[in-house]
């Protein structure tokens, strides 16, 4: 038991590494976002401290991610996804996985009335695959601004500016699925002049 358990531990640090570096974060950016100093936040990473509920808690919710993928507690052989959603800038997001890393996938909702917001395109590392729900979706991609409806997909590089929102008063729903660089999809959005 006492092995299995070292083992477990042992494995915390370079889980938690790998998680900042797939979430983009640094050090300082970590520490402000849970208040644990980045000594320590370098010391778990790198097994010099053994993690418990007061460091990893705040640890989870930085990264959503349940606090058993954090501590790789071993499956409980219950394959059903349990998501908790959460809003960001009034966006309801809806995780469809668990797992850090590889391809993750979210059901997102855009409320109603959000169609006059000024786009912000971003990139960042990764690639993205939306397919839209309901509704329409507003996706501006580098130059073009496209404009996807029920049932379209759009695939492209997440290093490409990029911006979703409301294309009219109503909500939208839409699949969004985004992968690691070189993850690639097989249906790609076709530019439309309007």
């Amino acid at each position: 038991m006492t092995e299995e358990f070292d083992t477990v531990l042992a494995a915390v640090g370079p889980r938690l590494r790998e998680l900042r570096r797939r979430s983009g974060f640094t050090l300082t950016t970590l520490s402000e976002r849970t208040g644990i100093p980045i000594s320590t936040l370098s010391r778990l990473e790198s097994g010099q401290r053994k993690p418990g509920l007061e460091l990893l808690l705040p640890l989870a919710r930085a990264y959503r991610v349940p606090l058993d993928e954090l501590v790789g507690a071993p499956a409980s052989g219950d394959p059903r996804v349990f998501p908790r959603p959460f809003t960001r800038e009034g966006m309801t997001v809806i995780p469809l996985t668990r797992k850090p890393g590889g391809l993750q996938a979210f059901k997102q909702i855009l409320p109603a009335e959000r169609h006059d917001r000024e786009p912000d395109p971003r990139s960042h590392e990764g690639y993205h695959w939306l397919y839209v729900l309901n509704g329409r979706l507003r996706v501006i991609l580098g130059d073009q601004d496209l404009i996807l409806s029920s049932g379209e997909v759009a695939e492209f590089d997440t290093h490409l500016p990029h911006w979703f929102g409301n294309a009219d008063p109503s909500p939208v729903e839409f699949l969004s699925i985004l992968g690691p660089q070189g993850e690639r999809f097989h249906i790609r959005a076709r530019y439309r002049p309007t």
